[in-house]
């Protein structure tokens, strides 16, 4: 019961996170969505990948997130742009891609049993050797995938504080010559 309660809980998050018009509030509501998921994960047993959920995606990425919102300068109150007008048809999409994800999750495990006599399925053990043995590159793709994302804000903040100081040293010039010329009359 406490699983489908928090399952909609985070469902609801996870819809007030798309359908928000404020970036910071989207991304707000995704740590709710993103904290739900790790509490299902513990609902679960699989506590390394709780954790997991918790430092990366809700620690690191959201926090990334933020980060580049705020050095490009992005809209913080209601963006006009965050709303294309498109709405049925992204509900058309996004209901036939969650049809499409849930027919091949239940077709590629409709077939599959859990060991009960091997390690837990969300113990450390067994997720860090799986993770290990097969996701060790597109867990580094990520990383620096990330790290690019990061490199690409601070260079978009800096290109526009660039543009901004010769603006403001050609103000200050004008108004010295100004405040030199009201001085002689």
């Amino acid at each position: 019961m406490a699983f489908v309660l928090v399952g909609i809980a985070t469902l609801g998050a996870a819809l007030v996170t798309v359908t928000t018009r404020q970036l910071v509030h989207a991304a707000l509501w995704l740590i709710v969505a993103l904290g739900g998921l790790a509490v299902e994960y513990l609902l679960l047993t699989a506590e390394f990948i709780a954790w997991v959920q918790v430092l990366i995606y809700v620690g690191s990425v959201v926090v990334l997130l933020l980060f580049g919102l705020m050095l490009t300068r992005a809209p913080i109150g209601r963006s006009p742009d965050a709303d294309s007008e498109n709405r049925w048809v992204a509900l058309a999409v996004a209901a036939a891609a969650a049809g499409t994800l849930v027919w091949v999750v239940v077709d590629a495990f409709r077939t599959t049993w859990i060991d009960l006599d091997g390690p837990a399925q969300g113990s450390t053990e067994a997720t860090g050797s799986f993770l290990f043995r097969h996701w060790v590159l597109p867990f580094e793709a990520l990383s620096v995938l990330l790290l690019a994302a990061l490199v690409g804000a601070i260079v978009l903040s800096r290109k526009g504080r660039e543009q901004a100081i010769p603006d403001n040293a050609a103000r200050k010039s004008t108004s010295r010559e100004n405040t030199s010329r009201e001085d002689q009359s």
